[in-house]
């Protein structure tokens, strides 16, 4: 039945291809909101599920694109495993290929390592129909141009991904959150500071005067850094970090008709007011801000590329422009052409990634 279904999706592919007809490729659908205006008949690839092989003592999983991530998740757990990049569902239909093609991380990704450092190998379905695997189901599995991670965050323009690789990581043994009542420039210091320090970090957040600090690992090494660190624990710690990653928290809930930006900076960026309320997450280097009616988009992006990163559009309001940083020229014209080999007819998508002009 599994490859029946891959068939029937290099067929539709190819069908499309012929007739120049835009797909849209949809799994649960609950990133929908993210990327550019959806266009096309919807490709689902829901029916094209299941975990293929999973090996824990090699810290390897291999699953299906329409598996969803509770799935995973779940079956991880039962072996003390995680996916380290602690992805966002979303929404209860959250599949694994949602998760690889829009490359979004949780709380955890600047210390155990984003989407594209844990694929290790991806199969597609590219823009003429035809089926194509890169990497493997191994970690020594390096070799040439890693196709693979052009997968990651591609948006599904480069291809349908019908199953993906992953390296896994054990889960920690014991967690403990603290809190600090801190202003910006002081908790982004901080951070800074305890970043370059043989700390067991493994998420931050910074909101409304208030520092969090999670610190994950061995209890000994815990209990020695909560120790080092001081502040207050915090019992509801877990329940804070699902919402922060879920975005169910009372920032992101507040957003409605607001814009809110995604602004990735370099983790020594200062505090500065840009004219929307912030939550900065990563030791600094990530903060999403929620739009207000003195935000200036292009001074912006100007203020964040100075800060060596750039601004996206995440969700929510109806103003106009790119939803995505522009990119160089130089950079412009690379996914152009790796579009053209991927998707000559450019069907996969369209317009998600790169504005239609």
């Amino acid at each position: 039945m599994t490859a029946t279904t891959l068939e029937a999706l290099c067929a539709r592919v190819r069908d499309a291809a012929a007739t120049n007809t835009a797909l849209r490729i949809r799994g649960g659908g609950t990133k929908d909101f993210y990327g550019g205006a959806l266009e096309g008949e919807v490709l689902a690839t829901t029916d094209h599920a299941g975990i293929v092989d999973y090996e824990p003592t090699e810290l390897v999983l291999t699953a299906r694109a329409g598996t969803p991530l509770a799935t995973i998740e779940s079956e991880m757990r039962a072996h003390g495993q995680m996916l380290a990049f602690e992805p966002p569902h979303f929404g209860a239909a959250a599949t694994l290929g949602g998760a690889v093609a829009t490359g979004l991380a949780g709380p955890r990704r600047p210390y155990a390592g984003a989407v594209r450092d844990l694929v290790l190998g991806v199969s597609i379905v590219d823009g003429t129909g035809e089926a194509l695997s890169f990497g493997g189901r191994v970690m020594k599995n390096v070799a040439g141009f890693d196709v693979s991670r052009l997968m990651v965050g591609a948006l599904g323009t480069l291809g349908v991904i019908t199953e993906v690789s992953l390296k896994c990581l054990p889960l920690p043994k014991h967690e403990v959150t603290v809190a600090f009542a801190l202003s910006a420039d002081e908790a982004i210091r901080r951070v800074n500071e305890w970043g370059g320090q043989p700390l067991p970090l493994s998420a931050t957040a910074y909101h409304d005067g208030q520092l969090r600090v999670r610190l994950s690992g061995a209890q000994p090494a815990v209990d020695a850094a909560v120790r080092k660190l001081g502040g207050d624990a915090d019992p509801a710690a877990d329940a804070f970090w699902t919402a922060v990653r879920e975005h169910t928290h009372p920032f992101f809930a507040a957003v409605g008709e607001r814009v809110l930006w995604r602004l990735t900076v370099r983790p020594t960026a200062p505090f500065t007011d840009l004219g929307g309320e912030q939550f900065i997450e990563w030791g600094g280097g990530l903060r999403w801000m929620v739009d207000s009616d003195r935000v200036d988009a292009g001074k912006l992006r100007t203020w964040v590329a100075a800060q060596g990163g750039h601004a996206t559009r995440f969700r929510g309001g109806t103003c106009s422009g790119d939803v995505f940083h522009p990119l160089p020229a130089v950079l412009a014209r690379l996914h152009a052409r790796l579009a053209t080999v991927f998707d000559p007819r450019g069907i996969l998508n369209r317009g998600r990634f790169v504005p239609l002009r």
